[in-house]
């Protein structure tokens, strides 16, 4: 990685990064990508025509950040996420059915229903759950690395969170108690630019959120994220340094999301520029990763569409599954609420 002006910040991956990918690998994350965003795009159209209740933050453009740490990641290593986790629990192994089966609020999904899309998670998978509250999962993750480092078995953590988390003091305070302790966590900002309607300039003055790795001693990387495999590499490094007893690394991966703060329709106040969002659009991280297996000569575009059309049938089946499954019966109300 080269070290850039900005003190302690480094712009990655190391050159050449993307040099000796597989087919394997461009397959597997381009199939991840695309079952996270084909799962958005159906929530958020099911919520739309008002067939699912409630309403959804969308992870759609986001898909390469979740995908690249994850790819790296065991069932075993664990991660906390966010209000927009659909994509990060996806990346981590969750399946449709329980996902699908939760939006609708079914005893079959991963809460049983309770928690709906802002609190899935698979303990099974290591999915420590999303969070609604901002910046919540931040200490979780903590908290998980730090019993893996007493356990010495080996795991690590990572937490996904927005740019307009690290302004809160339990980012500081989970930072800090990480890099005094060399705790193995990978602490990932995925900075799309706004926290919820208020543009990153707005809030800070720092224009690379890196740069607040310094102050706790740990390397701040930015990386771009829209671009899997650049994101896959920064990963790699991590969990490496992690696992070496060397400490956490703060990933910012400069990314966006296509669609408003929640839903799926257009933008309810004119926060961004239209334009913005398309030539954000024209970097579509799914798109650019067939461009680049195409290119090489190491997958087809048959391949690609075949990925397409396999999770589109897989997503409609679910879809049926969790219309099918059991409302809750509130003599229930009480279970999995207190313990004896």
């Amino acid at each position: 990685m080269t070290e850039t002006a900005a003190p302690g910040v480094q712009y990655g991956p190391r050159e050449g990064y993307a040099d000796n990918v597989s087919r394997e690998l461009v397959l597997e994350l381009h199939r991840t990508m695309v079952r996270i965003r084909l799962f958005e795009e159906h929530s958020g159209k099911l919520v739309e025509s008002g067939d699912m209740p409630g309403f959804l933050h969308l992870y759609v453009g986001e898909e390469a950040v979740a995908t690249g740490v994850m790819s790296v990641f065991t069932d075993d290593d664990q991660m906390t996420s966010t209000h927009r986790g659909h994509g990060h629990a996806i990346a981590k192994g969750a399946e449709f059915r329980p996902m699908f089966a939760e939006l609708y609020g079914k005893t079959t999904g991963y809460c049983k229903g309770r928690g709906g899309s802002m609190h899935i998670g698979d303990t099974r998978k290591g999915m420590l759950g999303a969070n609604a509250i901002v910046g919540g999962g931040i200490p979780i993750a903590v908290g998980a690395a730090f019993a893996s480092q007493y356990r010495g078995d080996g795991t690590v953590a990572a937490s996904f969170f927005g740019d307009g988390a690290t302004n809160i003091g339990a980012f500081h305070e989970a930072v800090n108690m990480a890099a005094v302790w060399d705790l193995p966590v990978l602490f990932v900002c995925e900075n799309n630019g706004y926290a919820e309607f208020t543009a990153q300039g707005n809030h800070m003055k720092l224009d690379d959120i890196a740069e607040r790795a310094a102050s706790y001693g740990i390397p701040g990387v930015v990386v771009d994220g829209m671009d899997v495999l650049a994101v896959r590499a920064v990963a790699v490094e991590a969990v490496e340094r992690a696992k070496r007893g060397e400490g956490p690394t703060l990933i910012e991966a400069k990314t966006y999301r296509f669609f408003d703060h929640q839903g799926i329709k257009g933008m309810r106040i004119p926060y961004r520029d239209p334009a913005e969002v398309e030539a954000w659009r024209e970097r579509d991280a799914i798109k650019l990763l067939e461009a680049v297996g195409v290119s090489r000569g190491l997958v087809t575009e048959a391949e690609l569409a075949a990925n397409w059309a396999e999770t589109e049938a897989e997503i409609l089946e679910a879809i049926e599954f969790a219309r099918n499954s059991p409302d809750p019966d509130p003599a229930d109300i009480l279970d999995d609420v207190y313990t004896v």
